[in-house]
């Protein structure tokens, strides 16, 4: 049955070799998919095709299938392919993939999960959850090989030829001395190129980088963006070597971690998509709005202080939303890019204060370009040059406020080691309408006798 690479038709096509009892043009459709593709195709199925169509598919494809799905629906999946095979899915998944799916399941769940796993697998993943959440520790492998610092090259050569199932890893090796302390590291290249009789401690590079098994995933990423490693020794307080990080590993846990920051920057906190209830999704919304409700009745009390101006010079009340508007917008454009910079970088105080000058300048630019524009308008529109003048001049200094608040916010949670993605798009913007009203009634006021 021919079948295009469009998504709807595919879909079409399998639930209709399912229901036809065609598995094998099943299996053939699906080698022709990516397996993102394959994801997508399984989360688009009825419910009751799901068991039939993950018996479709091999080991490989399902391994690869799992790591596009959220976790609640890879856990389904284990349940519904049985004990057999999600036992080889579990052994073949990333460790970084396998600890994310296991971080939130009690220590019971975990156990009946891993249940059937080789016991050197299984102690390695119960070691594993002992580390902090978010730690080095969680998302490390012990495939890796070491090598004592007495070894020759010949010796070593020798050794990596047994560990053939470790080549995948095999980049690096590391030296360690009599107590397992790392001591040193060998790039596979230099290894080959070197003679066979020379000691590894003559060629190993010693200023090498490495992470703690207690150091922040965030910190890990940082510094294999910065060196450009394709993996990270880890060691723990003692200098011990207790695992490696890889850089497909850390891509998969930076990802995450925009996701989880993008859902925060919009106050859901968790994912919330087609699938999720509604009660559910009101549920994980509600904390925010509610307390954005209480700080928005702050705008409704502002206006009713100016309730004399505002009377006077009706007008005034034309230009409430753009105001309030354009401040809220720059202000979440700033946040967006503290909250990037601040994944990427490595913040001090000076590149802290460079960063707020840089933004005060571009909401100067951008306060002084909207302003003069804003002003033109309200002069022709309204007929009142003072009228202009005051909007203008509120637009002014209320996108440079508000520039400064989308910057210094998230600058400060970050100092006092809150996750900045905290500060959300909808606080910022409910704190930028309050700054933007004050400004705008207040210069309003200062001109009331010659709007009039």
């Amino acid at each position: 049955m021919p079948v295009t690479r469009d998504q709807d038709d595919v879909s079409r096509a399998i639930i209709q070799l399912i229901k036809d009892g065609n598995l094998e043009s099943v299996r053939k459709v699906i080698r022709e998919l990516e397996p993102r593709e394959v994801a997508a195709q399984y989360k688009r199925l009825p419910r009751k095709r799901h068991t039939t169509f993950l018996e479709v598919l091999d080991k490989d494809h399902l391994v690869k299938m799992l790591g596009f799905l959220p976790k609640n629906e890879q856990l389904r999946v284990l349940d519904l392919v049985g004990p057999i095979r999600s036992t080889e899915l579990l052994e073949e998944m990333k460790s970084d993939d396998l600890s994310h799916l296991l971080s939130e399941l009690s220590d019971k769940q975990v156990e009946k999960l891993i249940a059937e796993l080789r016991q050197e697998q299984k102690k390695n993943i119960l070691q594993r959850r002992k580390y902090p959440k978010d730690s080095a520790g969680r998302i490390m492998t012990t495939r890796y090989v070491w090598v004592h610092q007495s070894y020759t090259v010949e010796k070593t050569i020798e050794k990596l030829k047994h560990y053939e199932s470790f080549a995948h890893y095999l980049n690096y090796v590391y030296i360690i001395n009599d107590e397992k302390q790392l001591v040193g590291v060998l790039s596979y290249r230099d290894l080959l190129l070197a003679k066979e009789d020379c000691i590894v401690t003559e060629i190993m590079e010693t200023g090498l980088a490495k992470v703690y098994d207690t150091t922040d995933q965030g910190e890990v990423a940082k510094m294999i963006g910065r060196f450009d490693f394709v993996s990270l020794p880890v060691v723990n307080k003692e200098n011990i070597l207790v695992g490696i990080i890889r850089t497909d590993e850390v891509l998969d846990l930076v990802v995450r971690e925009a996701n989880k920051d993008i859902e925060m920057l919009f106050a859901s906190g968790k994912s919330i998509d087609f699938k999720t209830k509604p009660l559910v999704a009101a549920y994980r919304r509600l904390p925010w709005l509610i307390l954005l409700l209480f700080i928005g009745l702050i705008s409704g009390s502002i206006i009713s202080k100016f309730e004399e101006t505002l009377e006077a010079v009706v007008a005034l009340a034309f230009f409430m939303p753009m105001i309030a508007g354009m401040t809220g917008n720059t202000g979440t454009q700033s946040l967006a890019v503290v909250v990037r910079g601040l994944v990427s970088e490595d913040l001090n105080m000076k590149t802290a204060l460079q960063l707020v000058l840089r933004e005060l300048i571009v909401g100067i630019i951008l306060g002084v370009v909207c302003g003069a524009v804003i002003s033109v308008i309200a002069y022709v529109w309204q007929g009142s040059f003072t009228l202009g003048l005051v909007v203008g001049s509120s637009l002014v200094a209320t996108l440079i406020i508000g520039t400064i608040a989308g910057t210094t916010i998230p600058l400060i949670l970050n100092k006092f080691k809150v996750d900045p993605a905290v500060a959300s798009g909808p606080l910022i913007t409910t704190v930028n309408d309050i700054l933007s009203l004050l400004i705008y009634f207040g210069i309003a006021t200062m001109f009331i006798s010659k709007l009039m």
